[in-house]
Parts: C-alpha cells; sequence; structure tokens
C-alpha cells in the first residue's frame, strides 16, 4: 500500500484537477493485466495523477474492487471515483520533478 495519506481538501484539490484529465488508460471486460500495471506506473512517473476509465461490462462493486486493487499494486492513491471513471494519484518521489504542489495538511 502507498504510504502518503491526503487530507479531504487535498484529495478535493486533485479531484478539481482531474476534472481537465482526459482518461488516459483503459480497464476493459479482461481487467486488470499485468500490462496494465506497467502503464500505469509509466504514467504515474510521467504525470502523477492519471484517470482511468472503465470499459465493457463492470458493475459497481467489480469496479470498487479493481479500484481497491489498483491502489494496492500500483501504490498509488484512489482519490476519487464515479461512474466508470477513477482518478488515481502518486507523489513524485523526487521533490524537484513534482508537478502538483498539494495545498498544506
Amino acid at each position: 500500500m502507498y504510504e502518503l495519506s491526503l487530507t479531504g481538501a487535498q484529495k478535493s484539490f486533485l479531484r478539481g484537477l482531474g476534472q481537465r484529465l482526459e482518461p488516459s488508460l483503459k480497464v476493459g471486460k479482461e481487467g486488470l493485466s499485468p500490462a496494465f500495471f506497467v502503464e500505469l506506473q509509466r504514467l504515474l512517473r510521467a504525470n502523477e495523477l492519471v484517470k482511468l476509465r472503465f470499459v465493457g461490462a463492470a458493475d459497481r462493486d467489480e469496479r470498487a474492487t479493481w479500484c481497491e486493487q489498483i491502489a494496492d499494486e500500483g501504490r498509488c492513491l484512489c482519490v476519487g471515483a464515479v461512474g466508470h471513471t477513477a482518478l488515481f494519484y502518486r507523489q513524485h518521489p523526487e521533490p524537484e520533478q513534482r508537478g502538483i504542489t498539494l495545498p498544506e495538511k
């Protein structure tokens, strides 16, 4: 699990940033594959904030389970999920390369 904890205000800030993002990753009927996690890691390292879209026949419970699994295996935080869209965040490990400045706690 990812160790960073966020306040409600910080999650709200990230969800606001996510409003302007297009989904950059899609999860299909096959579910979560190793290739999916490789791409997720690449996107998180490059952008810190990744919006993904669930396509296919995933129901609400399945999407919630996938969000937990993505956060756990992807070492990131799910900062919001609405309908078929979810938003994940992981702070860049090197402070000088961070593109997102979170509000103070």
